[in-house]
């Protein structure tokens, strides 16, 4: 049963997949090869990178969900994310974010990563709903995201609003000096705009049940005796009962 519960007003859908945070060592290694494997077709520069889990991945301080195939298990995407409520954002290592967002309680998307194959598109659609409810459920007030191009398209498509005027696209430090386009959104004006426009994803992501998608709780900050220790207890701080 999730430990996070939303009203849904029509139809129950299944998926051939489940998302779910990272449970153990072997589920974060599989989310990390489909990171790998989908940012070494978009940004080859950056896949070297992925060959192994990020700190954020591992310092308790960050969830990481995982799309898994029914039938065998297989990766098919995965995303990170992370709210501003006890430390600063990674794009925060590149951008001074304006005083009206520091003034909120944000959650960074990073790290969207699909398949290739045809159902990826289903993930990635599945992989942002989660993203959404979850922050509805949590009291989040926007989603923050920094995005390249062309992924940029995708999150206006979403109704996400340039962070900068004018949507330039910004070298970013912690990103290989790549330049990403900084976007937001409202959680709940979003919603309420999505609605009022009958955006084709309003009825999946708020009047759809997808039991399939298992929602847990915001990570809380870790101790400082959880931090020093996190690389030898990786299963504790990305396993469920760390979100009690």
């Amino acid at each position: 049963m999730n430990p996070i519960s939303s009203n849904f007003d029509r139809i129950t859908e299944s998926l051939p997949f489940v998302i779910r945070c990272v449970r153990d060592e072997a589920e974060l290694a599989k989310a990390v090869a489909i990171r790998r494997s989908a940012y070494g077709r978009h940004v080859p520069e950056l896949a070297a990178r992925f060959t192994t889990p990020e700190p954020s991945d591992l310092d308790g301080s960050s969830r990481v969900l995982v799309a898994l195939a029914k039938l065998d298990g297989m990766p098919l995407g995965s995303m990170r994310y992370r709210t501003n409520q006890y430390q600063p954002l990674d794009l925060e290592q590149s951008v001074s974010l304006p005083a009206a967002l520091r003034n909120r309680v944000l959650t960074e998307a990073t790290r969207l990563a699909v398949s290739q194959a045809a159902v990826g598109r289903v993930v990635k659609a599945m992989l942002m709903k989660a993203m959404f409810l979850q922050c509805e459920a949590g009291g989040i007030d926007c989603i923050v995201a920094a995005a390249r191009h062309p992924m940029d398209r995708f999150y206006q498509w979403l109704y996400f609003e340039d962070v900068f005027p004018g949507g330039d696209f910004i070298p970013m430090a912690h990103a290989g000096m790549i330049p990403h386009r900084v976007m937001c959104c409202d959680v709940v004006a979003t919603k309420r705009r999505w609605q009022a426009v009958d955006h084709p994803w309003y009825s999946l992501f708020f009047e759809t049940r997808h039991p399939d998608i298992e929602l847990t709780p915001f990570p809380v900050a870790p101790t400082r005796d959880d931090a020093e220790s996190a690389g030898s207890r990786v299963s504790a701080r990305i396993g469920h009962r760390d979100l009690r």
